[in-house]
């Protein structure tokens, strides 16, 4: 696969470096992939119904490995309704001492880290929504045998999921994408793709949010989507003072097949909302596996309480998440500016923050980046 394989974030690679990890948190068994420096605040990518945590190797190797952000990428657990998610997510949060989280969610991760940022507004600092919606009434509506997906057998729940995939002629990254996705969903059991479907025409909606539209992004694709168009004007309509990030091709997965443009723009989110990569605490592999995060491994832990621990012992405590973004006249902002100058055309959206806009030349002053017109 031409698109997966490519260096320097090709996929083996990745796994000779990155340690997979799982704690059993109560009944739910959590796979997640944790690396980058533990002060710093995480980003936490949650993907959709036909991804896992795998789908995000790339941001991984780049945000963590050369730029020095903690990225944590988690597969959903199999859990069968919305309230049991957050309340499931929330304690595997306590169990990897982790509080104030970013979220980067595609798809079905989108509308779940819209749910968690609803109901434990605190935790959640910001968000980065990507070809997502916002409630699932039309997939219920769509589904006929929707009442009997937690009995469906597994090659039923493959088919349906797998042909929400965009079908037919493809540019080579585009196509290499979903074979990757494709690939993933081979390794997910019965029980994982029909929680997973449960969640999907199980009726909700996103209420209102305490995050102000200021702390969100909106990221989408141009090209088309599993997710149809009018909920995804939906979402814009949610949030219509978010900054938006419009990728012109990429398809349902543009974290593989677009993987420079969404690191940029994930990158010029965490820098807006004031996260500092630390570039100087990025290690290398140590031998015992811990993932090159500073700090003690996380694997053994025991199951926590569902209220988030103190300032004790979480390594985030050293790093407040309302820091400044990197001064205009430093070498690491000017390296991100030159880069995106040459890669996209920034244009001015909605209302801006006037308190950054006393930082000239800062890019994440309510601009919104596309990778090119039409």
């Amino acid at each position: 696969m031409k698109g997966v394989s490519s260096a320097p974030g090709d996929y083996i690679h990745f796994k000779s470096q990155v340690p997979l990890h799982k704690i059993p948190i109560g009944t739910k068994q959590w796979r997640y992939y944790d690396f980058g420096p533990k002060v710093v605040p995480s980003l936490i990518c949650l993907p959709g119904t036909a991804g896992t945590a795998d789908v995000y190797y790339k941001q991984i190797m780049s945000l963590s490995m050369k730029v020095g952000y903690r990225v944590i990428s988690v597969d959903i657990p199999c859990v069968w309704n919305h309230q049991e998610w957050i309340q499931s997510f929330e304690k595997f949060l306590d169990a990897i001492d982790v509080h104030h989280i970013h979220l980067y969610g595609t798809s079905l991760g989108g509308f779940l880290a819209q749910l968690f940022a609803q109901h434990r507004p605190r935790r959640v600092k910001s968000l980065i929504l990507s070809n997502t919606f916002l409630e699932t009434s039309s997939f219920s509506a769509a589904m006929r045998w929707a009442p009997i997906v937690g009995w469906a057998p597994s090659f039923l729940l493959k088919r349906y999921i797998l042909t929400g995939i965009h079908d037919g002629p493809q540019e080579p990254f585009i196509a290499d994408s979903v074979d990757f996705v494709v690939s993933q969903v081979e390794t997910l059991s019965r029980d994982d793709l029909a929680s997973r479907l449960a969640f999907t025409v199980d009726n909700a909606s996103v209420g209102p949010l305490l995050l102000s539209d200021s702390f969100i992004t909106i990221m989408d694709t141009n090209d088309y989507s599993s997710i149809p168009q009018e909920l995804k004007d939906q979402l814009g309509e949610r949030y219509p003072a978010a900054r938006r990030a419009y990728l012109k091709t990429g398809g349902d997965f543009p974290f593989l097949s677009r993987p420079d443009e969404v690191i940029l723009h994930l990158q010029l989110h965490l820098r807006r909302v004031g996260v500092e990569a630390k570039p100087d605490l990025v290690r290398t592999i140590p031998k015992d596996g811990s993932g090159g995060s500073p700090g003690k491994e996380n694997d053994e832990k025991k199951d926590h309480d569902d209220q988030p621990n103190g300032n004790g012992g979480n390594p985030e405590s050293t790093s407040k998440e309302s820091q400044s973004p990197p001064a205009p006249e430093s070498p690491e902002y000017h390296g991100l500016y030159d880069q995106l100058l040459s890669s996209a055309k920034v244009i001015s959206i909605g209302r801006e923050d006037s308190t950054l806009m006393k930082n000239q030349h800062i890019l994440a002053t309510g601009v919104l980046l596309e990778s090119s017109f039409s």
